[in-house]
């Protein structure tokens, strides 16, 4: 990889992270005001899955204008979004404009990583490439995971909800000083423009199509050991602390395979890669319901974020070696809108299943899925050997 690729992937991690931290930050601090305030915890709910929503709707729009307008115009407009979402909250801060403030920022997530995401494929020049600058670019959303929240919960400490307010609204300010000395990639008319079509018309696609189905099952399984954890946990008499800190666990061990990808990616396959995370996943959750004890529960947690964190980049990979190249905005956002209605609808679903047939049997079940769904990645080696990538290499 060369230097001033280095440097422009750089920039761009930099301003994922002040774009993301953003949300992150106040999906931490405007429940826990909720909180304080006396809102139900429904309506804690409903605040939480509005970040998530305006991604669901958003996603597609936002991959269309990636592909119009490339890297520059979308991170402005992400920037302007968020701050003024989290500004409401400054001035306003209710529970009313704290919701206004859960769209904009996941508003302004979605327009930002749909076109890094883009922008990032048309870096590469080889399929082991994109491997990498996926690796690379995944580890932005663990730092930001971490250091939003982080923030939010000194300022809310030391100074009150509306110091961590502004200071989380400021935070994408930073992502056009960290883009503006990126090339652009320039937008140019395709042989086939998607102009006219659907971008439903994608999922005609086989690849594309198992592609998805394999993305959803490994956001589903993310979903379900965040979601029923706690449950368990709770069952198993664990307290608060412990439960946190095997979800700690998940977290660290899924940013410590995201930091070694880099140098995973010339040495496996993307099949590979996703075959054994998924076989991996299904015998973990396998196991999860016969453990009682806090340390196997962590044990299996810090596998489980060692399978899961390895997914990300690549399926990223792989999207964009099978999809045409002036349609990668259209992919990524039928991936995001897919990721993200899945976080909305899965927790229901987990919840009302749980009374059905016991969390165990949830855990058996999603895994059962996801065991049965690996022979689709075993399948993506002789998938990306009839799609080879196309030379795209963005001079920077």
């Amino acid at each position: 990889m060369k230097a001033g690729t280095r440097t422009a992937l750089a920039r761009l991690i930099g301003a994922q992270i002040s774009v993301h931290a953003c949300m992150t930050g106040f999906r931490m601090a405007a429940p826990l005001m909720a909180l304080r305030e006396g809102h139900s915890a429904a309506a804690v709910g409903v605040l939480l899955a509005l970040f998530a929503l305006a991604q669901v709707f958003l996603a597609l729009p936002a991959g269309r204008y990636a592909e119009r307008h490339g890297l520059q115009r979308p991170f402005v407009l992400a920037s302007v979004v968020a701050t003024a979402g989290g500004l409401c909250s400054v001035a306003w801060p209710h529970f009313a404009v704290l919701c206004l403030t859960a769209l904009s920022s996941g508003a302004a997530v979605c327009l930002a990583m749909i076109a890094l995401q883009r922008h990032v494929g048309h870096m590469a020049s080889d399929a082991t490439e994109l491997r990498q600058v996926f690796s690379w670019v995944a580890i932005g959303p663990s730092i930001s995971n971490f250091l939003g929240p982080f923030l939010a919960g000194l300022l809310i400490d030391a100074s009150g909800f509306r110091a961590a307010y502004l200071l989380l609204a400021l935070l994408p300010s930073l992502a056009w000083w960290w883009v503006r000395r990126v090339p652009d990639h320039p937008v140019t008319d395709s042989a086939e423009p998607s102009r006219g079509r659907s971008s439903w018309d994608l999922l005609r696609d086989r690849p594309f199509r198992h592609l998805m189905l394999v993305n959803w099952m490994l956001a589903s399984c993310w979903d379900v050991h965040t979601f029923l954890v706690p449950v368990l946990g709770h069952e198993r008499g664990l307290s608060a602390t412990v439960i946190g800190t095997i979800l700690g666990g998940f977290a660290l061990a899924a940013t410590a395979i995201r930091l070694l990808m880099p140098w995973l990616a010339a040495r496996l396959h993307e099949g590979t890669v996703i075959g054994i995370a998924m076989v991996s996943t299904a015998l973990l959750f396998a196991l999860y319901p016969l453990v009682h004890t806090a340390w196997a529960m962590g044990l299996l947690s810090l596998l489980l974020g060692l399978a899961l964190g390895s997914v990300q980049p690549m399926v990223m990979s792989t999207l964009h070696q099978i999809t045409p190249k002036h349609r990668h905005g259209e992919a990524l956002g039928l991936r995001s809108m897919a990721i993200n209605g899945s976080s909305v609808l899965m927790p229901l679903l987990f919840g009302s299943a749980g009374v059905l047939v016991g969390i165990s049997g949830v855990f058996w079940v999603v895994g059962g899925v996801v065991g049965a769904g690996s022979r689709l990645a075993w399948r993506m080696r002789k998938t990306l050997a009839a799609h080879p990538p196309e030379p795209q290499r963005l001079d920077v």
